[in-house]
C-alpha cells in the first residue's frame, strides 16, 4: 500500500514536472512568435517621410467629393527630377547663395541664403542651358546632420567642384512633421514629399503615398480676385499667375488634390504598362498635388533623380516620352483625373473611411 502510494505520489510529480515544461515552451514560442511576426512595422524617413497624417502620406477617404478636372492628352509625358541628399558633417560646408538666373547663369548669384551645407567636393548639378533651352526646376532637399532639419533650393545648381551652392532656400521644415511647404515655389509645396522615389516603379510593393503633378497653368489653372491661382496645401500660386493662368475651372489651381474616383478602373480604362498601374492605383488611393507650371503642353510626375533612368533599365522604354504605349497609358491616367474639392485642412483626402492603411511610424 505504501509503494502503491508512492507511485502514484511520483506519477504526479512527474506529471506536474511535464506540464510546467510543456507550458514553458509554449510561452517560448509565443514570445519567439511575437518577437519574429509581431513587431510594429516601420518607415525609413529619408525615404519615406513625414507623419502619417501629413498631406503626402494620408489616403483619399470615403467622402471625398470628386469634379472632373477635364485635363487632356498633352504632346508630352515628362518627368520634374528632383534631388535628394543626406548630409554628414565629414564634407566641407559650402555656402549656398540665390540663382543669378533662371535660365543659363544660374551659378552667377550673389545674394547670401544665411546657410552652409557640408556636401561633397565632386558634386556637380548642371546649370540651364539656352541650346537645347532646358531650364529644369530641380527642386531638392538636403536632410542634415542632425538628422532631422530640411533644408530645401530650387532651382539647385552647383557648376564646379568645390564650388559654392545655388538656389533659393525655402524655411526649414522637420522630417517628422507635417512637411507640407518647401521648394516648389510655384506652389510653396514640399520638394521631396509626394516624390516617387527610385524603385518605386519597378518593384513589386505599391506606392504608399500621395504624388505631385506639373501640368500646364496657361491651359489648366485658375485665376481671379477671389481665387488667385491656388488653394490649400498650397500656400501660393506662381507670380505672374494673372496674366498667364488661363484656366476655366475654379478647382483647379496650384495646391489642388488630383484622384481617380473609385468608379474608374484600371480595366475600363485599358491600361497595359505595370508602371501606369502602380501610378494608377497611387492616384486613387492617395492622389496627387498639382505643384508647378509646366509651361508648355506637358504633364509631368516628380520623381527622384535617378527614377527615368531605371525605368528605361527595367522596362526598355523611356518614361519621358511623345509615343508608345506607356506614353498612351500615362495619358489616359491624366484624362482621368477629378479634383477632390473638399480637400482641406481638417478633411486631408475628403474625410470618411481611408482607402489604404496610414502610413506606419517612422523607425529612425
Amino acid at each position: 500500500m505504501q509503494i502503491k502510494n508512492f507511485q502514484i505520489l511520483t506519477s504526479r510529480f512527474w506529471l506536474r514536472i511535464l506540464v510546467v515544461f510543456l507550458i514553458g515552451v509554449n510561452m517560448a514560442l509565443v514570445f519567439s512568435c511575437t518577437n519574429t511576426f509581431g513587431k510594429t512595422p516601420s518607415r525609413d524617413k529619408f525615404l519615406w517621410p513625414f507623419l502619417p497624417t501629413s498631406i503626402w502620406n494620408m489616403p483619399i477617404g470615403s467622402d471625398a467629393v470628386y469634379v472632373k478636372a477635364n485635363i487632356d492628352k498633352s504632346k508630352q509625358a515628362a518627368a520634374d527630377e528632383e534631388y535628394f541628399f543626406q548630409l554628414k558633417d565629414k564634407y566641407p560646408y559650402r555656402r549656398v547663395y540665390a540663382p543669378g538666373a533662371w535660365g543659363e547663369g544660374r551659378c552667377t548669384g550673389k545674394k547670401d541664403m544665411d546657410i552652409s551645407l557640408p556636401i561633397p567636393d565632386d558634386l556637380i548639378i548642371p546649370d540651364a542651358t539656352k541650346e537645347p533651352y532646358h531650364t529644369p526646376n530641380n527642386a531638392s532637399a538636403f536632410l542634415m546632420p542632425d538628422g532631422r532639419t530640411l533644408v530645401q533650393l530650387s532651382p539647385l545648381a552647383r557648376c564646379e567642384e568645390q564650388g559654392s551652392v545655388y538656389g533659393w532656400r525655402y524655411d526649414n521644415v522637420d522630417i517628422y512633421g507635417e512637411g507640407e511647404g518647401g521648394a516648389h515655389f510655384g506652389s510653396g509645396l514640399s520638394a521631396i514629399g509626394g516624390s516617387i522615389r527610385k524603385g518605386e516603379l519597378i518593384n513589386d510593393k505599391p506606392i504608399r503615398h500621395a504624388l505631385k503633378v506639373v501640368i500646364w497653368a496657361e491651359k489648366y489653372l485658375f485665376y481671379d480676385d477671389k481665387i488667385p491661382g491656388y488653394r490649400w496645401p498650397a500656400n501660393r500660386a506662381d507670380d505672374y499667375a494673372a496674366e498667364r493662368y488661363g484656366g476655366s475651372n475654379h478647382a483647379l489651381v496650384q495646391g489642388s488634390l488630383l484622384a481617380i474616383p473609385p468608379e474608374i478602373t484600371k480595366k475600363s480604362l485599358n491600361l497595359e504598362t505595370p508602371a501606369a498601374k502602380k501610378l494608377f492605383d497611387a492616384l486613387q488611393n492617395y492622389g496627387a498635388y498639382v505643384v508647378e507650371d509646366s509651361d508648355g503642353d506637358a504633364h509631368y510626375f516628380a520623381v527622384e533623380k535617378g527614377v527615368p533612368k531605371e525605368f528605361r533599365d527595367k522596362y526598355g522604354y523611356d518614361f519621358e516620352t511623345r509615343k508608345g504605349k506607356f506614353y498612351d497609358d500615362f495619358m489616359k491616367l491624366f484624362e482621368a483625373l477629378y479634383i477632390v474639392d473638399n480637400n482641406s485642412k481638417n478633411n486631408i483626402g475628403g474625410g470618411g473611411i481611408p482607402r489604404a492603411e496610414l502610413a506606419p511610424p517612422i523607425g529612425n
